[in-house]
This record gives structure tokens, sequence and C-alpha cells, in this order.
């Protein structure tokens, strides 16, 4: 992990949580699309009045600060210029109070959204998935007391919500050091940060939303991807994930944006042979964890034959 405005990543210092850029109108869509199965992507375990009021202040505020003018927020109404939509909301009962429409350029993306409360109207108004931890200030019990994740990669938030932290990550392969470093590593998130990290992938295709329930884009046996003809148009698939503390309600919020690049277009000479590295060290279970029992060797190989330029023309893969 890398501390939010102070360590630089790829280069820069980056201090946004929230990006505002050119893929708005697409996240935002599928977005929507995904609200079709709503019940699944939103959901709810124990979550405190007071980390709620302290969440939905920290996205209203670092959103509208984040977006370039696109939201305004007073403390009790947000506005999106771009939606053409103001929700009026009480941050202590987490509700929405009043919705009014107007005409914005993307007006029609959210025509037909009718947002339940004021969690769920603030995450329809930034591309960033959004999931808070809680933590219990008497026992250090900690669990996941809400997930409004619609563009989740294959994991579904109702086989996590509730769960302790150990819980939530114990199916990730190799992610025994992790577990090992659960309690010291809950007791920053809460108490320190923000932080920002990255979780990368390859997937073949630019759809965003990967929720076990959808089939695979290129299917293979046992569930696994399969391999496309075309290697170079495979998408390398980077989360970025920011992680604040929010110590009036003894938790932490994590937002999650996607990034997704052909490979063709993504990589460098020395980003190639790092990702063919990692492929190649994967164990089967890694492999099998992450979808890539067939497709991760042939593009290991594939990656190991091809000339790519070196790094000075490559482009960031965040932000």
């Amino acid at each position: 992990m890398f501390r939010l405005g102070v360590q630089p990543v790829d280069g820069r210092t980056e201090t946004h949580t929230f990006a505002f850029d050119r893929q708005y109108a697409a996240f935002l869509t599928e977005k929507v699309a995904a609200r079709a199965q709503l019940q699944r992507s939103y959901v709810l375990a124990g979550l405190r009045p007071e980390l709620r009021a302290g969440v939905l202040r920290r996205v209203a505020e670092q959103a509208a600060r984040d977006s370039g003018g696109v939201l305004s927020w007073d403390g009790r109404v947000l506005s999106n210029a771009a939606l053409g939509w103001a929700g009026v909301l009480d941050v202590d009962r987490g509700t929405l109070e009043d919705l009014r429409r107007f005409r914005g350029p993307l007006s029609a993306v959210v025509g037909d959204v009718e947002p339940l409360d004021a969690l769920d109207f603030l995450a329809m108004n930034v591309q960033e998935d959004l999931s808070v931890l809680a933590v219990d200030p008497v026992t250090g019990a900690d669990h996941l007391a809400a997930l409004h994740v619609l563009l989740p990669e294959k994991w579904a938030p109702l086989d996590k919500i509730g769960r302790p932290f150990t819980q939530v990550h114990a199916p990730v392969a190799g992610a025994g050091p992790l577990l090992a470093s659960a309690p010291r590593l809950v007791q920053a998130l809460v108490t320190r940060g923000p932080f920002v990290r990255f979780v990368w992938g390859v997937t073949p295709s630019g759809r965003l939303d990967h929720h076990p329930d959808l089939p695979p884009e290129c299917s293979g046996p046992d569930g696994n991807e399969g391999v496309p003809a075309d290697l170079g148009g495979v998408f390398l698939r980077v989360e970025r994930q920011t992680l604040h503390p929010v110590p009036e309600g003894s938790g932490a919020l994590f937002t999650i944006r996607t990034y997704l690049t052909p490979l063709r277009d993504a990589l460098t000479a020395e980003r190639a042979a790092a990702l063919a590295a990692a492929l190649g060290g994967m164990t089967p279970e890694q492999r099998q964890y992450k979808g890539l029992t067939r497709l991760g060797p042939a593009l290991e190989g594939w990656l190991r034959k091809q000339r790519f330029a070196p790094e000075t023309a490559g482009r960031s893969l965040s932000g």
C-alpha cells in the first residue's frame, strides 16, 4: 500500500479518491445495467449510524472535491451537473429525502434510476464501487458492514457481507501472509491513511461487471476463462483501491475503480517482462483463483515473443 497524496505511484503523487474522466458515462451506464439485480450488489450488515454518517460525509465531500465542478455539496444537497439530478440527504439518518431532476448532458443515463437511500444515491454519482469496514471499538472485532459493488471482479458481495477481514480474504490464493498480519492491518486502516493500492489481473474482454453469476466472456472447462485467438486484445485489468479511515465511526471506507486496457496498448517492454514473470511465477492455486489456468501459460508465451516499445513510450495504467 502507498500513502495517498504522499508516496508517488508510477512516477507521480496521486491525491484523488474518485476519478471523473472520459469513461464516466460508460461506467455509470454499466452500473445502471447492473442495478437490475441490485439486491446482490448493494448489501448491509450491522452498519452503525455514526459510521454510516461518517462515510456519507466523506464520499460526498471528496467526490465533490475530485469532480472538477461536476458535483457540488453543501452539507445537505449533492448536485450533479452531468447527470442532471440533485439529492437532498440526511446523513445522520442515512436517507435520501428528496431527488430533484433537471437537464444535464448525461440525464438519460440515470433517467430510470430511483436510489434507495443516501449511500445508494452517492454511489451512483461516482465511477467507483464502495465498501465499508466496521470495527467494534470495545472488542476490536471487524466485519464488512456495507458493500455497494456493481462491478465486481469474480466475487459476490452477498458472500462477503458481514464477514471479518480474514474470512473475506481467506479464498485468495497465497493470502497466508496477509491473513497473518490482519489484526495490525485492520488497525492501520481505521487509524491511519488514507492509502492507495493496486490489484491486477487479465481478462478476455472490456466488460466491467464480472459478477460470478454472469457467464464468462470466453469460457473453458472447469469454469476457467478460455484462450482467445487474439492475445493482444486481452485486457489488463487494474483495480485502483483507496482506503480511508472513518475514526468517528470506528471504521474505514474502501473505493474500487477498475481500469481496462488492451495488452497491446498497455504494455511496454519492461511491463511485458514483468507481467510474463508474474504469470510464470504463479502457483496452480493462484492461476485457478484468477481464472488463468489455460490463459495464463498461453499469455506468458505470447508476451515473451513480442517486441514492445521501451518504458518511455508507455502509458499510465491508472488515472
